[in-house]
């Protein structure tokens, strides 16, 4: 969880915490007895440990006459929902839905900075190796097979790298050119598409060699739309972030990785390098 919604989490247990002492409960188990609970929950919730629902947060204040504060807190518990949104949800129809309701994003946005360390970044991708990727997301997740459709609508991003004037700032790890997906021909191809894209003047190419020395840890795979949003994915959910200071530290992450990363004729040889490593790769057998 990201800081700001751990600290918002923890907000509002210290709130709830006050509510149920001025209610005259004067410990967690006397007030777990009265709101029917287990002890163990209520501590949970107050030290921020817990998400607590709608639900909850209704009974709490009615259990501590707070009834009057209850909107309040039910917008603090959908804003902590809102900042770290399980992928299993987001996914639940298959992947197609996600990558629709993320044009809007690219639609509004001017100026991109794109950081992954293993993958190449989804608006560079074919849609051989989208597809490839978007198999294992079918898989891990267990959601209906749509790799196809959603190959389709991940691709329709890639219009917005030719029009306005939006610009690209776009930081690999050298981990991304060789992780194998679909095969040393699709990685063939990717290769020769990021090779292209690299040359348009609006987007600003660089990677970190595996060897260089690091200003800051690589963590997860992050992108940022202009200084409004940033969106970073983790195996088991996709986290939004708003709050200004935490946008703040993720640019800063962004400059500190930029001072690691080689840009220009560097980065065109060392894709060739990876081109050069899977040409000599055996074909895998379909």
């Amino acid at each position: 969880m990201s800081g700001q919604a751990l600290e918002t989490r923890e907000a509002l247990g210290a709130r709830l915490r006050g509510f149920r002492k001025d209610a005259g409960f004067s410990s967690g188990r006397a007030f777990a007895a009265a709101i029917g609970w287990q002890e163990s929950k209520v501590s949970r919730i107050e030290n921020g440990k817990q998400n607590a629902s709608e639900e909850d947060i209704r009974s709490w204040c009615q259990t501590t006459g707070r009834d009057a504060d209850l909107p309040d807190l039910v917008a603090m518990v959908r804003h902590i929902e809102e900042m770290w949104v399980e992928w299993r949800r987001i996914l639940k129809q298959g992947a197609e839905g996600r990558q629709k309701s993320g044009l809007h994003v690219y639609r509004k946005a001017q100026f991109f900075r794109i950081w992954d360390p293993a993958v190449i970044w989804g608006t560079f991708q074919t849609a051989e190796y989208a597809e490839a990727v978007f198999q294992q997301v079918v898989r891990l997740y267990e959601i209906p097979d749509d790799a196809e459709a959603a190959t389709a609508k991940r691709l329709e991003r890639q219009q917005y790298l030719y029009r306005g004037n939006r610009k690209f700032d776009v930081i690999l790890g050298e981990q991304a050119l060789y992780s194998n997906f679909g095969g040393p021909e699709v990685m063939k191809g990717q290769l020769d598409r990021l090779m292209t894209l690299i040359r348009l003047a609006r987007v600003n190419a660089g990677i970190v060699p595996r060897s260089a020395p690091l200003q800051v840890w690589q963590g997860n795979s992050f992108s940022m739309f202009d200084d409004k949003l940033v969106l970073v994915e983790t195996y088991s959910a996709e986290l939004t972030v708003t709050q200004p200071g935490e946008i703040e530290t993720y640019a800063k992450t962004f400059a500190l990785l930029k001072q690691s990363a080689v840009y220009g004729g560097e980065v065109r040889d060392m894709i060739w390098a990876a081109f050069q490593h899977f040409d000599r790769m055996p074909q895998q057998e379909r």
